[in-house]
């Protein structure tokens, strides 16, 4: 009897172990357009997604219109200035600020122009050019922005036992750079579940 328990136990420690040699690490390609939410936490959907559903809302307001219509029909350009990270976790604000600028520039509604130490770049790139090359674009040439957009990233964080939801309030504004009036004030909230089973993760 003794036998067959020590058999048995040794059976079964044989399988457990022979199934854990086996697990291994798989890696697949997926599509980038595909969502791929393993936490709660901030991700590069997120940032596509609002950038896009904002730039939408902001170029529907009539400030554009109002600006085409006494400037003959000419496109406003834009320049982002600052979008402060208010929130729990790390975020990549370039990689926002620049799904903003495609948004921007895809939206075929406005000019975007650099600024900040992209437009300090593109100066000294320029005045290379002066040098060097006597068809070179003119420093006088640069384009002044006509709008500002600024904003925030805030988080809210409500946790109980194993379940957390947290809120992302992401606040962008537009002011006009000639008489500092606020065109546009945009809001976007995106709420995410995350649940833990008592087994863990």
């Amino acid at each position: 009897m003794q036998a067959m328990k020590i058999a048995l136990i040794t059976l079964i420690t044989a399988a457990l172990i022979s199934g854990c040699a086996s697990k291994s690490t798989r890696v697949s390609r997926v599509d980038t357009n595909t969502e791929i939410a393993l936490t709660d936490r901030w991700n590069d959907k997120d940032s596509q997604l609002v950038s896009e559903e904002m730039i939408q809302d902001m170029l529907s307001f009539p400030w554009i219109r109002d600006f085409r219509s006494s400037n003959g029909g000419e496109k406003p350009t834009i320049i982002i200035q600052r979008v402060r990270n208010k929130s729990h976790e790390h975020i990549s604000a370039e990689t926002f600020l620049n799904d903003l600028k495609r948004a921007i520039i895809r939206s075929g509604d406005a000019y975007f122009v650099a600024g900040g130490s992209e437009r300090s770049d593109v100066r000294e790139e320029r005045a290379d050019q002066e040098i060097n090359a006597a068809n070179a674009k003119q420093m006088g040439n640069e384009q002044a922005a006509d709008f500002a957009l600024s904003g925030s990233i805030n988080s809210f964080v409500d946790q109980l036992d194993g379940t957390r939801v947290t809120t992302y309030q992401i606040d962008l504004k537009l002011i006009n750079m000639e008489n500092n009036i606020e065109v546009w004030n945009g809001q976007k909230k995106l709420k995410k579940l995350q649940e833990k089973d008592s087994y863990g993760w």
